[in-house]
C-alpha cells in the first residue's frame, strides 16, 4: 500500500525530530582547546534563543519571532557537519548550506528554513544582525563562567569575542557581562546568613 503525501510529510518531520536530538550529542568543538568546561550545540542554541528574546525587547523595533526562529536554526547544519571551531575552519570546509537544502528537501516547511537561514546568512535585516549577536554574546559568557572557575585562557579569549560585536546594545551587555561574576544571580550576597544558618528556626517550623 503507498503512503499518501500526508504519510510521507509526516514521516519527515518525525525524522527531522529525531535528528535534532542529535544536537544534544554534539559538542562544541572550542572546548578542545579552551581546556575545561562543555557544551553541546543544543545548550548553545537554548541560551542564544533566550539572548536573541532579551535583544528583540531591548531593540523594541523588530520581530522578536523572527529573531527567536533564527537562533533556533542558526546551527542546525551542525547535526550533519559537526561543529568546526576557528582552527578547524582555517583547514575544513564545511558545505552548511548543502546540509540545510538536503534537510529541507525532505520536509514540507523545509522552504520555510531555508528562507530563514537565508536571511540570518545574509545579515542585512536587523533582526538577522541581532540573531548573529545573540549567537556572540552566548560565546562571551560561556567564557566568563569558564573565567569564574580559574580558566585564565578563557580569560584571554574574551577581547576577541567582544571585538566581533556589532550593535551598541550587543557591546553594552558585553562590557556588564564580563564584570558580572556568574554566580552573582544566586549568590550576590555573600555575606546573607542564609547560606550559613539556612534559617533552620523556619525549617523547623514547616516539618
Amino acid at each position: 500500500m503507498r503512503k499518501t503525501k500526508t504519510e510521507k510529510g509526516r514521516k519527515a518531520i518525525i525524522n527531522f525530530l529525531f535528528e535534532v536530538g542529535a544536537l544534544s550529542k554534539t559538542p562544541r568543538s572550542a572546548f578542545y582547546f579552551l581546556g575545561s568546561g562543555g557544551q553541546s550545540v543544543s545548550e548553545h542554541i537554548t541560551r542564544t534563543a533566550y539572548i536573541g528574546y532579551v535583544l528583540s525587547i531591548l531593540d523594541g523595533k523588530v520581530d522578536g519571532a523572527k529573531i527567536m526562529q533564527m537562533c533556533l536554526l542558526h546551527d542546525l547544519a551542525e547535526t550533519r557537519t559537526s561543529d568546526l571551531n576557528y582552527v578547524h575552519q582555517k583547514y575544513t570546509i564545511s558545505d552548511e548550506y548543502k546540509a540545510i537544502e538536503d534537510l529541507a528537501a525532505t520536509l514540507p516547511f523545509g522552504e520555510k528554513i531555508l528562507k530563514t537561514l537565508k536571511e540570518y546568512a545574509a545579515r542585512k535585516s536587523r533582526e538577522a544582525i541581532l540573531a548573529k549577536e545573540a549567537d556572540r554574546l552566548e560565546w562571551i559568557l560561556t567564557l566568563k563562567e569558564q573565567v569564574d572557575v580559574g580558566n585564565t585562557r578563557a580569560k584571554t579569549w574574551i577581547p576577541s569575542g567582544v571585538k566581533r560585536l556589532e550593535t551598541k546594545i550587543g557591546k553594552e551587555l558585553a562590557k556588564v557581562i564580563v564584570k558580572t561574576n556568574s554566580d552573582d544571580w544566586w549568590f550576590s550576597n555573600k555575606k546573607d546568613s542564609w547560606w550559613v544558618t539556612r534559617n533552620k528556626d523556619i525549617l523547623k517550623k514547616r516539618f
